[in-house]
């Protein structure tokens, strides 16, 4: 390990093989980063209980990652031409596994959500920094195919994470699951030392643009919270209006400072290229369905089918294995297919199988629902390698670190406000039915009436007091009005990832389009 180590350096010292060894070591460091993004999801329940919160707040665990994850992902190229990319990624991950340790420790929901910042933070920069190199020691003609292995590891992890999640929790507890990462960290550090390119740096730190970071991070953040807000204060609120405004305005100020900056973090001349901008936007609306879907699911076996946190990590266990096995096969025939007909095959597998699970309920077979979601999670194995290898293609060796950044940050954007905006269906949907269905319950719905009848049946050989157990009966209907609510609710939230994951064949086949006129 020197001092400064190039690309042609490290592969005179380590030969062809080389390009494996740093591909194992990158590959590590983020799929403990993806991993925690999901690894949360199975724990949402928990938490909830274990600091008195709602599921609006106890989202944040979630929200916090993905939008910190989302701001710092723009951070690629100035961290790069700062520190290197051994430095940087082996100082990122040592703030990861200090997020990690926070998180587990937390004593209040709001300390977590700092360790859940700090880790999004580090995980940020990882994920393009990581792309960046794999694509850079790979010849042009087998690039297709190092996505492709990107893409196992950062497709595997968020498939794994909430399995694992949940086997630490029901083994150990919900903070276990924090520290699950910390051995791959650790793993990932040496390799990093010994694998990560290390060229000379500048003297000086190049400029960053703080001005635009700081409108970037103000305008997620306002997005964020009045997604979160809305729903217990009011869309039209004072406070949610505020926020949404605040969003508006920073949101508008950071592309026109982008613009004017001596020193961007988001490259918006990248965007006239038209290749790299739809495969761009492909990748923001798939990344909104993508996430959203991930959160939603973990919670929906569990609170409507009742399942442990193992048993709902476990229903995306065989769509992470199918995917393991898809993508190295896949990954050689994105650099034989155009680009545009591998998304658009991803995209109606993910439809397909999110349409699928518009029919579960309380009564969906563990099995059903896990073939429902690896139909789902196969569409993965098309998209990926060749989204990212259609946007990296069609730029310049020097344009690959904002470039990546870029692609990146639009698809955890993407991410982050499918992943809020989905919570937020939730709760309206599940709300709506709940009315609904209570307003059904009258003296002329002999169900309910056939329903008091046994309840209240079953209780009165306990000699309870009639008046008592026509309570209790009252009482599990309202659990059972509620129950059927949350499973509507449910069932809007597939339908509405279904159609996200169809709209975006449309800008699939223009980034077809784009491709064709190159």
């Amino acid at each position: 390990m020197n001092q400064h180590d190039t690309v042609d350096a490290l592969f005179e010292r380590f030969g062809p093989n080389y390009r494996w060894f740093v591909t194992a070591a990158g590959l590590l460091g983020a799929t403990s980063a993806v991993m925690t993004s999901t690894l949360v999801n199975v724990a949402v329940p928990n938490v909830m209980g274990a600091f008195g919160v709602g599921q609006d707040q106890a989202q944040w665990m979630a929200t916090a990652f993905l939008a910190t994850m989302t701001a710092s992902q723009l951070l690629n190229a100035w961290m790069i031409s700062a520190l290197g990319q051994r430095w940087a990624y082996v100082s990122l991950l040592g703030l990861f596994g200090l997020g990690s340790v926070v998180s587990s420790l937390a004593p209040t929901i709001e300390v977590l959500i700092v360790g859940r910042v700090m880790q999004g933070f580090a995980a940020g920069v990882i994920q393009p920094l990581v792309m960046t190199t794999v694509f850079q020691v790979f010849p042009p003609d087998r690039r297709g195919m190092a996505m492709g292995i990107f893409g196992t590891g950062i497709v595997l992890a968020p498939g794994l994470g909430p399995a694992l999640g949940g086997l630490a929790i029901d083994s150990f507890s919900w903070r276990a699951m924090f520290l699950l990462p910390l051995p791959l960290v650790t793993l990932a550090v040496i390799g990093g030392l010994f694998f990560m390119p290390s060229p000379p740096r500048a003297e000086r730190l190049p400029r960053f643009d703080w001005a635009g970071y700081g409108l970037q991070c103000f305008a997620l953040y306002c997005a964020m919270t009045a997604m979160a807000h809305g729903p217990r204060y009011g869309w039209s609120s004072n406070h949610v209006t505020s926020l949404g405004a605040g969003a508006i305005i920073c949101g508008g100020l950071f592309i026109w400072w982008q613009l004017r900056s001596a020193s961007p973090i988001l490259a918006v001349d990248l965007f006239k290229n038209p290749v790299f901008s739809a495969a761009v936007f492909v990748a923001c609306v798939f990344g909104a369905g993508n996430f959203a879907s991930g959160y939603v699911i973990p919670v929906f076996v569990q609170q409507v089918q009742g399942y442990t946190p193992t048993r709902a990590g476990m229903v995306l266990a065989p769509a992470a294995i199918v995917l393991t096995l898809m993508l190295p096969f896949t990954g050689r025939l994105s650099d034989k297919l155009p680009g545009y007909i591998m998304v658009l095959i991803g995209l109606s597998a993910f439809a397909l199988g999110t349409a699928l699970m518009v029919t579960s309920d309380v009564n969906t077979g563990f099995w059903t629902f896990a073939l429902f979601a690896a139909i789902s999670r196969g569409g993965l194995a098309f998209i990926l390698p060749s989204l990212s290898s259609s946007a990296l293609k069609a730029l310049t060796p020097a344009q690959l670190p904002k470039g990546s950044g870029n692609m990146n940050f639009i698809r955890q954007l993407g991410g982050a406000s499918g992943t809020n905006l989905i919570v937020v269906w939730l709760q309206v949907q599940t709300i709506y039915y709940s009315d609904a269905l209570t307003a059904t319950q009258t003296a002329a719905n002999s169900t309910s009436g056939a329903l008091l009848d046994s309840v209240q049946g079953m209780l009165a050989p306990s000699g309870i007091d009639d008046g008592v157990t026509r309570g209790l009966a009252l009482d599990y209907l309202g659990h059972v009005i509620q129950a059927q609510a949350q499973s509507f609710a449910f069932q809007d939230c597939f339908l509405a990832l279904a159609a996200v994951f169809l709209f975006a064949l449309l800008p699939a086949w223009g980034l077809g389009q784009a491709q064709k006129r190159e």
